[in-house]
């Protein structure tokens, strides 16, 4: 049996996950984290993206982030994010509108365009099916 670690991910509305987990990967402002029992503490702040969990019975579960924070303690793992969404939740067709009207927006730029917004809007969409691209390949689908 593999050394566990506690790991709670909440949003700013619910907790989405709370339980006993071998590791946590994430994406970190200078790249991708891998998390297990016994790492140093830690505390960085997410890009939006999957969270990966492998739990103790070998089984993956993958959430969805709109940033936030990741803290590593010695018992507990901690995910704060300003959204958080299981990845059997998201929906595909949402996030791909939204990545269109994105780019749209960005390239059809006009005096009332709020560059940022667009930019922000279009990363997270990316984001968003980045996500279920990783469960797709996680169940062996394409």
């Amino acid at each position: 049996m593999a050394i566990t670690v506690h790991c709670d991910i909440v949003s700013t509305e619910e907790s989405v996950f709370s339980g006993k987990i071998v590791s946590l990967t994430a994406t970190g402002l200078e790249g991708e984290l891998g998390i297990q029992y016994g790492h140093a503490a830690l505390l960085t702040p997410l890009k939006p993206g999957p969270v990966k969990l492998l739990l103790d019975n070998d089984e993956e579960e993958v959430i969805f982030v709109k940033g936030g924070y990741l803290e590593v303690q010695p018992s507990l793992i901690t995910v704060l994010a300003d959204v958080a969404i299981k990845a059997d939740d998201l929906d595909e067709a949402a996030a791909e509108e939204a990545r269109k009207a994105a780019e749209n927006a960005m390239q059809n730029q006009s005096g009332e365009l709020d560059y940022g917004k667009a930019s922000s809007e279009l990363a997270e969409a990316a984001a968003q099916l980045l996500t279920l691209q990783k469960v797709r390949k996680k169940m062996g689908g394409s």
